[in-house]
């Protein structure tokens, strides 16, 4: 599964959203009909995981850490408990809980920006948040292509 795009939508007094059709789609395509909804690690925005994907995140950070580490244990159990399973409801709308709006400063309108394999949500107010300037973006994304490129090439 793969999210593109940036979506704006409006919550309701419950906090239902619906999920915008193009994710919607990919996600019935792929026989989800829940998700893993966490506030991400780095950002004020909640991130939706189909479950597929949640799993191997799961996978990956538990081959990465030792669970006889004590530091390691509260690592983990910080990341899986800040997580709800969602379900989508048959009118293609998913709940926020009203603790998740709230860590991450949703009112009512949300911006749904795909990331490949996840899906954040932002709160529409900081919708400048999760962006650099073009100016930034060129030079980063340029220095980050020349790198790989420089490496592939030996």
């Amino acid at each position: 599964m793969r999210f593109i795009g940036n979506i704006e939508a409006k919550s309701d007094s419950k906090g239902r959203v619906f999920l915008p059709a193009c994710f919607r789609r990919i996600l019935q395509g792929g026989g989800c009909d829940k998700v893993m909804l966490r506030k991400d690690v780095y950002q004020d925005c909640l991130v939706i995981y189909p479950e597929d994907s949640w799993n191997r995140q799961l996978d990956l950070l538990r081959s990465r850490l030792d669970k006889w580490n004590a530091g390691h244990q509260m690592i983990f159990r910080q990341f899986v408990a800040d997580v709800e399973e969602i379900n989508i409801d048959a009118s293609g709308r998913i709940l926020l809980p009203k603790r998740y709006m709230k860590m991450a400063g949703i009112q009512q309108e949300v911006r749904f920006i795909g990331m490949d394999d996840t899906i954040e949500i932002w709160a529409k107010e900081k919708v400048e948040s999760p962006f650099m300037s073009p100016e930034e973006f060129g030079r980063e994304l340029e220095k980050i292509m020349t790198n790989n490129n420089s490496l592939s090439n030996e």
